[in-house]
């Protein structure tokens, strides 16, 4: 298997049995798992806050990855952090300080993200590319599971690796495992899946990502 990252989506999870999903996910192979908050304002959606964060982090030990689709994420990131996030992903939409709230997330000493949508530029990484641990490229639209992959990401991940070799790349939508290919081959290597792997076998799924 190639060396990549799988992050399953507990949006797509049940939300009732959220704990066992979470150690579900786990026992069936998966590195990372991806948490999305979302307000209500930044995407449509409203989802899980910090404190259903903190109830499942005693479930297991695998990274949680959090993906804050919310308005001014700098009110909330102490609360992630506290919460037991290991990675806190803010959209470089969504603040207008952001090197501040990349400097806030690694007080915490923890991994900070930036996540890019399909129409926002590379640009603003140019001046923090540094000073974060991850670029999260979106795929689909956010706020919504289930949509089609958007092709031009795989020409954002390309821009992105020529500008580091070291940053990580996760890619977020519509990943299946006849998408993850050429996003491989672009430069990414951490992978966002959550209707693919939750509408069939949790571990035959992720082994077919890992695949490559």
């Amino acid at each position: 298997m190639n060396d990549i990252k799988i992050a399953p989506s507990i949006l797509s999870a049940d939300f009732s049995k959220l704990g066992e999903e979470v150690i579900a996910i786990d026992k069936a192979g998966a590195d990372y798992v991806h948490i999305d908050v979302m307000d209500g304002m930044f995407v449509p959606n409203i989802t899980f806050g910090a404190p259903i964060i903190k109830s499942i982090r005693n479930k297991t030990k695998l990274i949680f990855d959090v993906h804050l689709m919310i308005e001014k994420p700098e009110r909330y990131i102490d609360d992630f952090a506290k919460a037991g996030a290991d990675i806190i992903t803010v959209h470089a939409e969504s603040t207008v300080h952001i090197h501040r709230v990349i400097q806030q997330i690694k007080a915490h000493g923890i991994r900070a993200g930036i996540s890019l949508n399909p129409s926002t530029p590379i640009d603003i990484l140019k001046y923090v590319i540094n000073d974060i641990d991850m670029v999260l490229i979106m795929s689909v639209n956010p706020g919504f599971g289930g949509q089609k992959f958007i092709s031009s990401a795989i020409d954002k991940i390309k821009d992105v690796r020529k500008l580091s070799k070291n940053v990580d790349i996760q890619v977020d939508g519509g990943i299946t495992a006849d998408t993850i290919g050429k996003c491989i081959e672009a430069g990414a290597n951490i992978f966002v899946a959550g209707s693919y792997i939750f509408s069939g076998d949790y571990k035959e799924r992720i082994n077919s990502l890992k695949r490559g």
